[in-house]
C-alpha cells in the first residue's frame, strides 16, 4: 500500500468512517471513477487545484464531477487571482499526485471550498491519495474532514 493510500485510510479510520479506498483500475477522470464506483457523474467529488498567484497558497475546490471550476468565481472566493497550480506544487502541498488528489490527508493545511452540488446526494466518491483508488464518504462527511467551506465555484 503507498504512502497516500495509507494516509488516507489512516484518517478514515480515525474518523471512524464506514467507507474504505476500494481499487478500481485507472481512475483519472471523473468519468473513469464514475464508471468504476457505479454511480452518476455528480457524484464524484473532483479535487481542483489552484494557486494563488500573489500569496502562492494553495486552493482546492472539491466540485461534483460533471461541473468546472469557473477561473473568475474562484478567485473571487480566494481574494486573489488564481493559476493551476503545478505538479510540483500539489505533491508539496498535498502529498499526492495530480490524479489521485484526495480531498482529505493532506501533508499541509490547504484552503479549500466544497461545490453545494455533492450536497445533493447521500454518498460522493472521492480520490484515495492514487488514481487507482477512491473512497464512498458522505457529503457532510467530506465537509467536516476536509474542512472545506461551501462556495459558488461553478
Amino acid at each position: 500500500m503507498s504512502k497516500s493510500l495509507k494516509r488516507v485510510t489512516a484518517i478514515l479510520e480515525e474518523a471512524g468512517l464506514p467507507g474504505r479506498p476500494v481499487e478500481v483500475g485507472e481512475a483519472r477522470t471523473a468519468e473513469q471513477a464514475a464508471e468504476a464506483a457505479g454511480c452518476h457523474l455528480d457524484q464524484i467529488a473532483k479535487s481542483i487545484i489552484f494557486a494563488g498567484e500573489e500569496s502562492g497558497a494553495v486552493y482546492l475546490f472539491l466540485t461534483a464531477g460533471g461541473n468546472r471550476v469557473s477561473a473568475e468565481k474562484a478567485a473571487g472566493l480566494a481574494g486573489e487571482p488564481l493559476r493551476r497550480a503545478s505538479g510540483e506544487e500539489v505533491r508539496a502541498q498535498t502529498g499526492f499526485a495530480i490524479g489521485g488528489v484526495s480531498p482529505v490527508g493532506h501533508l499541509s493545511a490547504v484552503n479549500a471550498f466544497f461545490d453545494p452540488r455533492l450536497a445533493e446526494f447521500e454518498e460522493v466518491w472521492a480520490a484515495a491519495g492514487t488514481p487507482r483508488h477512491i473512497f464512498p464518504i458522505a457529503p457532510d462527511d467530506l465537509l467536516r474532514l476536509s474542512g472545506a467551506v461551501p462556495g459558488d465555484f461553478t
